[in-house]
This record gives C-alpha cells, structure tokens and sequence, in this order.
C-alpha cells in the first residue's frame, strides 16, 4: 500500500496508546551525552553516529540476546535519582510528540541499585519522572515492575514486593523480561503466584525467542491477563484458540520482532492473521532508542508493508486503550477521549 500525504497527516494527529516500552531502551543520545559530561566521563566516542550506534540495534542482528546487549551500555547512566527521573520524563515527551495519550512504561528496578539506590527507590523515582512528564505534557503515564529471568528468585520476589507497596501509586502491574530462550516461562510460577496473592496484574514476555508453549505457561502458569510480544504462538493453533478464548490481549512489537529474528520479516509477521482469527492486538515501540522506531513509524510499516488501512490502526488504537492496566475511572474517561478524538477524524473505532 502506498501511504499518501493525507494518511500521513492522519496518521500522525491521531490520538495513540503506548502498553510495551522500554525504559532504558529509549534515552535519548543527547542524554547520555549530558549525564555523562555531568560526571566528567570522557569514554564517549566524539561522533553523534558512533554513540548512536552503541545504542541502537545493528542492522545485522540475528537474535533477542544480541539486541539485548545494547541495553548494557545505557544502564551505567541510570543510576542515580535525577537520571532517572530525567529519563522517564524525557519518556514522556517523546511519546507526546507522537500524540501517544496514555502509556505504561515499563522497568526492571533492580538494573538501577549499582550505585546505592534501592529498588524501591529506582520505582519511586521512575514514577516522579513519569508523574512530572505526565503534568507538562499531557500524556498519562503508568509503570510497569519487570521481573528478571536471570534474576534470582529472592531478587524478583523482592521486585514483586516492592511493586505492590507503589501498585495504584504510579505502578498498574507486573511483568518478566529477560533471555527466554536460556529461561522458560513455566520456571517462574511460585513467583507469580506471589504476584496473583497481591492482586497485582500480569504481564509476561513470551513467544518471542522462543515458541508457542512459553505463550501458554505463562497464560496458564503465570496468571498473564497480557502478552508481551507473541508472535511465535502461531506455531501452536491450541495455543491461538487458549489466547482468544480468554481474550487476552498481546503486546506486539513488529519492528522490534523483525529486528530480533523472532519473525524472518514483514511477509511472515503474523498480525493480520491474528486479526482474522479474532486475536487481541495492540501495537507498540518496545524501545524507541534500540528500534530507532516511534509508534507513528509503526503504524505506517503496517500500512505499508501488511496492508492495514487507517480504520484498521484506529482498532488497533482501542484495542490498547481497553487492555490498559490503568484505574477504571480515568480508563472509562481514556476510553470516551479516545473515541471522541477518532470520530472527529472520521475514523472507525471499533476494536477487533
């Protein structure tokens, strides 16, 4: 499909839902430019293009463990409570730029503890930062306490702990990221028992380095009321009928799962099937800075290159805002903005 001007223009002012980024997968280069000036760090290579090309995924990756190195180099600049908080606020305003309206951002707080903060901190800081974005911008901003699978269980039992204390306070659920080739989902059931006993939400990482039967652990083991990615549970239909038969909503990232090899490429990414076999679908960046990817870019590769129409992306949109972990008050009032936002551009908000 041939995306004209007027698509674009629509494209780009339509209201927009964000369920799966990355906290340290989307600073911005100029950032770590700064902080890293602030602390007289010299180890910066001097080119704009060098830098951002230890930030951002190599056009030859061929798997999610190398695409996850680059989160590596990042980590060190998020330390202390102003990066933090700069960080998530920056968040925010790039995902306004997009006309993003509501997003859950989402973090692994023990990766933030190497210089003295505590977990509990790195949350509460990663909040303030969020909260302050939300205030200037406009954009409604939540987070998202990530469980590590190579993280010990008394690590990730301590993460689960601390995201309840801030659940309601900035915090709407849970999730597990990580290599889950080397870490299957079904690994990590006592811990989300833990997680289901404090009435939190869920959010699991699954079938996208690995198949259709981490999709369905983490379903039927772990409690996932969402699904990070999935692209790989095509390779098992039962595992397709389980997902629509509970309409559990997926979180699929298509230029981060092209990037990762967890689909060969856009002729064999499989959203339009999941669309058809009445899969909930929402769409998302995973990582703005590693995918060098915005959500509007998203959209239009799926117009481009799997032939959505611009009502097709406004059902997509309201897929997201009705599988938001928010409160149900302001999500009633999402729900209603968004709606409202579509019809005033003449665009079907029906959700698949």
């Amino acid at each position: 499909m041939m995306i004209n001007k007027s698509m674009n223009d629509v494209l780009h002012i339509m209201p927009k839902v964000e369920l799966h980024v990355h906290l340290d997968g989307s600073v911005k280069a100029s950032t770590i430019r700064e902080l890293a000036e602030s602390r007289a760090d010299s180890s910066l290579p001097e080119s704009d293009d060098e830098l951002l090309s230890l930030m951002q995924a190599d056009p030859d990756t061929t798997s999610l463990t190398q695409y996850l190195s680059k989160f590596s180099f990042v980590l060190p600049y998020m330390q202390t409570a102003e990066a933090i908080e700069r960080i998530a606020y920056e968040l925010v305003e790039q995902a306004a730029e997009q006309q993003v309206r509501y997003m859950e951002v989402r973090f692994a707080p023990w990766l933030h503890t190497h210089q003295g903060l505590s977990i509990e901190d790195a949350i509460r800081h990663t909040i303030n930062g969020l909260r302050s974005g939300e205030e200037q911008f406009g954009t409604v901003a939540r987070a998202i306490v990530i469980c590590m699978r190579n993280h010990s269980f008394e690590q990730n039992i301590e993460a689960i702990e601390a995201a309840s204390i801030f659940y309601a306070k900035g915090v709407v659920a849970v999730d597990l990221a990580g290599d889950e080739a080397s870490y299957p989902a079904h690994q990590f059931a006592p811990l989300f028992e833990r997680a289901k006993a404090l009435k939190l939400p869920i959010t699991i990482h699954a079938g996208e380095a690995a198949g259709a039967f981490n999709v369905r652990a983490a379903v039927e083991e772990l409690g996932a009321m969402r699904i990070g990615h999935g692209v790989r549970m095509e390779e098992d239909p039962a595992v397709i009928e389980l997902v629509k038969a509970k309409k559990i909503p997926l979180e699929m990232c298509p230029i981060s799962n092209i990037q990762t090899k967890a689909v060969e490429g856009w002729t064999s990414y499989p959203l339009r099937k999941y669309i058809e076999e009445g899969i909930i679908v929402t769409v998302n960046t995973d990582n703005m800075t590693v995918s060098d990817t915005t959500i509007t870019k998203e959209y239009t590769a799926l117009m481009e290159y799997c032939g959505l129409t611009l009502n097709d992306i406004a059902a997509l949109v309201m897929n997201g805002v009705k599988a938001a972990f928010l409160e149900d008050g302001p999500k009633a009032e999402l729900v209603k903005r968004f709606e409202l936002e579509l019809s005033e551009l003449g665009l079907q908000s029906a959700v698949y």
